[in-house]
């Protein structure tokens, strides 16, 4: 049975409540390795626990044979997962070792789970169905094969991407369906909460997701509500810091050009040269031909 809880600290994903079942979870995996896992009981979960590490929260992480895999949902594009994903796989080992009673100072090679990261995007930018992230794109160029490397998947969910795999996974074709629908609706002018719950409505009448939204309709609104608040606000700071930091490079560089023109003119007075400063005013490309003169 799944319990949604929502009124904590830190709040669940919506992406992570859908899987948070191991039957669910067992078939996205198995739809995005080509697996064919039956029992869920395969699936042990090693998700970090309901605390915020070094200010990320991982949605979902499990062991399953001998591989480790974490799964984040991300509706924003950012090219820094591989380095979330280094801080998160660091701990998961930590936890790994000492849950197995593994010495770090062994002498012999310790054998340790496959790692395999995944980051379900849904965000507006368009993508392709499958990108390789590379932690070692982030860093300086230099001569060489750096020490560190973390890769990856990033796998386009949004609706219409895809499809085989929401073929073979049907909770996730739904988590697509509902994303989907909430933006259809606030395309057609709707607020954003109006635009949810119709969207929720159009999910039960579709029989997507229909018994989990009518059992949880309100703490799933509260989900969605608060990850587009989160969304929106990300993309509200990104273009007020592009618009101020463009404002200020107007101010600045207009403050600049008429220091530039005043000192030209002191120099081309200095000089006795007032055809030239008459010329100039009317005339940039020979003002910017002066200058040059001047070195100004």
């Amino acid at each position: 049975m799944v319990i949604v809880r929502v009124n904590r600290k830190f709040k669940d994903s919506l992406f992570r409540v859908i899987f948070s079942e191991k039957k669910e979870l067992l078939e996205l995996y198995n739809a995005i390795n080509g697996s064919h896992y039956e029992n869920p009981d395969d699936l042990i979960i090693t998700t970090i626990g309901d605390v915020l590490y070094l200010g990320m929260k991982n949605d979902i992480s499990f062991l399953i044979g001998q591989h480790l895999s974490l799964y984040e949902a991300q509706s924003t594009w950012n090219p820094n997962m591989p380095l979330r994903g280094l801080f998160y796989f660091s701990r998961l080992y930590q936890g790994y070792l000492k849950e197995h009673q593994l010495d770090l100072y062994s002498r012999r090679p310790l054998s340790l789970p496959f790692p395999e990261f995944i980051v379900f995007y849904n965000g507006t930018m368009e993508q392709p169905d499958r990108t390789q992230l590379r932690l070692s794109d982030l860093f300086y160029q230099a001569e060489g094969v750096p020490c560190l490397e973390c890769t990856a998947t990033m796998i386009n969910i949004n609706y219409g991407h895809n499809e085989e795999m929401m073929k073979s996974c049907r909770k996730l074709y739904e988590y697509a369906f509902l994303i989907n629908a909430v933006r259809s609706r606030l395309n057609e002018g709707l607020h954003l909460e109006a635009a949810v719950d119709q969207a929720v409505e159009d999910c039960i009448q579709h029989d997507v997701l229909k018994n989990f939204l009518l059992k949880h309709r309100e703490e799933v609104r509260e989900m969605i509500l608060s990850e587009y608040d989160e969304e929106l606000h990300i993309n509200s700071e990104k273009k007020i810091s592009y618009e101020e930091g463009l404002e200020a490079g107007v101010v600045q560089g207009t403050q600049h050009g008429q220091e530039r023109v005043n000192a030209l003119i002191t120099r081309l007075a200095a000089a006795g040269r007032a055809d030239d400063i008459i010329r100039s005013a009317e005339d940039s490309a020979y003002q910017e031909q002066l200058f040059q003169e001047f070195g100004i």
